[in-house]
């Protein structure tokens, strides 16, 4: 298996040594600068691993972990500077696969990823997939097609589809479907639901019409639509 990593660093000199590292063992290697880019990456592309800094603009690798395992089983290995007992625990209890402490030995690095993928994916080689008529999920990859073609969706309106997707045929209210997508999220009021709903129809195409409208209760998902 051809396996794509994500490398998330705001320095430029490191991604491309971690490049340059991970592509002379075998890996394919897509860059982000910052976690928000990360995100974008990880929609675009069919990731098996991310390696994250921690220290990093606009969102650090914490809030980047916190985000992608809302919805996303990918795993993450943390590679930083910060090296204290409390980060280490910190980035293993929010879902960190392994703890990296900069500067670093090459061989070791790609020794970790070696184990994180062994561990991830010889365990359970088949990725995750979903099926709802015309609608394919890839858990594991995090991406959704309809009939072949990949769909462009939020991080938010990934984690409702999967929701519905896995448990079709059961209704959720709205306020379960923040908890459950939202988390300690709050911000965010049950219109929103509302609006991603409305959002995810319309991406949907004529497959919008499996997301039902639950009168005085929420939404499910009927796949036989």
């Amino acid at each position: 298996m051809n396996y794509t990593i994500l490398v998330i660093d705001d320095e430029p000199q490191m991604r491309n040594l971690i490049r340059m590292i991970l592509e002379d063992a075998g890996y394919m290697v897509i860059e982000a600068g910052d976690g928000l880019q990360a995100l974008s990456a990880l929609k675009q592309h069919d990731i098996h691993l991310c390696i994250v800094d921690v220290m990093m603009p606009y969102m650090d690798g914490f809030t980047f972990a916190e985000e992608v395992k809302r919805t996303s089983t990918v795993p993450l290995i943390f590679l930083s500077a910060k090296g204290e007992e409390w980060d280490k625990i910190q980035g293993l209890k929010l879902g960190g696969d392994d703890y990296i402490v900069k500067p670093f030995m090459p061989g070791e690095l790609v020794a970790r990823i070696e184990a994180v993928l062994r561990r991830t994916y010889r365990l359970n080689p088949d990725p995750q997939m979903l099926q709802a008529g015309p609608l394919t999920i890839n858990e594991d990859a995090h991406t959704a097609h309809i009939n072949g073609k990949q769909l462009n969706l939020t991080l938010k309106e990934f984690g409702l589809l999967l929701l519905l997707t896995k448990h079709s045929g059961r209704a959720y209210s709205r306020e379960q479907l923040l908890e459950l997508v939202w988390g300690d999220d709050h911000q965010s009021s049950e219109r929103t639901i509302d609006t991603h709903i409305k959002t995810l129809r319309l991406k949907l195409g004529d497959a919008g019409k499996m997301i039902e409208t639950v009168w005085g209760i929420g939404y499910k998902l009927e796949a036989s639509k």
